[in-house]
């Protein structure tokens, strides 16, 4: 890349671009952006946020457009921006009705934006959605546990379902589920570990697998079944890590990398 950061978003876009937003350099926050093209191979900058940010949420609306919510450049922000990847550039939208970092923001079936939890000086509860047609935020259910550093993910069946995390003083192994028809939250099992900093990847069978984390005995991960509601541990790795990467393969194989 152009510039080094860590912290950061990475977008894959309509046009097959990565759109790469803030991070850190060293102490410094960015606001700086990239786009890589895969068929160049290459990296060139495109048009700066309007705030630095780092830690905060980089999601692709169903319209194309990306919507970068929150995150810190020293204190925690409640501002929200919107990239145009036709045009390069990016325009503020509303503010979120909460300041939060270490958050989730997960696009639902219906192409609204469902923002959890994060912190601002203690873990959040509270959740919000966006509606990208009239760029504005509701309240909606809170959840069960405050967590930051936890994952979210969107099931076929359209619920969203959190996993771990830390509510300010202890790891979680809680999980939970959100129903977008409801608004509200309910419990999901726990998981065997408590883990913050992992990953939850959904697999081809429609199954999400936890892996590694900031915690205890997390080497082990750990399958969500969302037909049984259950959770089970399956396999040990061979290293325990956080900040850990699994992207999902053609052949449905989750290859874990740290």
């Amino acid at each position: 890349m152009n510039t080094p950061r860590y912290g950061h978003t990475a977008s894959v876009l309509a046009n097959g671009k990565a759109l790469v937003t803030g991070g850190i350099n060293g102490e410094i926050f960015l606001n700086s952006t990239e786009l890589y093209d895969p068929s160049t191979g290459g990296w060139v900058t495109t048009a700066s946020m309007g705030n630095s940010r780092q830690r905060h949420t980089a999601c692709v609306l169903t319209n194309g457009k990306v919507l970068v919510t929150e995150g810190n450049d020293g204190p925690v922000l409640d501002s929200a921006e919107l990239y145009d990847p036709s045009t390069g550039t990016w325009t503020t939208t509303s503010s979120m009705k909460s300041r939060r970092g270490f958050h989730t923001a997960s696009v639902l079936a219906n192409g609204q934006v469902l923002v959890a939890g994060g912190y601002d000086i203690y873990g959040l509860y509270s959740t919000e959605l966006y509606d990208p047609s009239t760029e504005t935020w509701t309240i909606t259910g809170s959840m069960n546990d405050a967590r930051q550093m936890y994952t979210a993910t969107v099931l076929a069946n359209g619920k969203v379902l959190v996993t771990g995390g830390d509510d300010g003083v202890v790891f979680l192994k809680s999980a939970e589920l959100y129903d977008p028809l409801t608004g509200n939250w309910t419990t999901a099992g726990s998981m065997s570990f408590t883990r913050a900093w992992h990953t939850a990847s959904t697999l081809a069978d429609g199954n999400v697998l936890v892996a590694g984390g900031n915690s205890y005995g997390v080497n082990i991960t750990e399958l969500y079944i969302p037909l049984t509601k259950a959770v089970s541990s399956i396999h040990k790795m061979n290293n325990a890590s956080d900040y850990l990467k699994v992207p999902v393969l053609t052949n449905g194989k989750p290859l874990i990398n740290s």
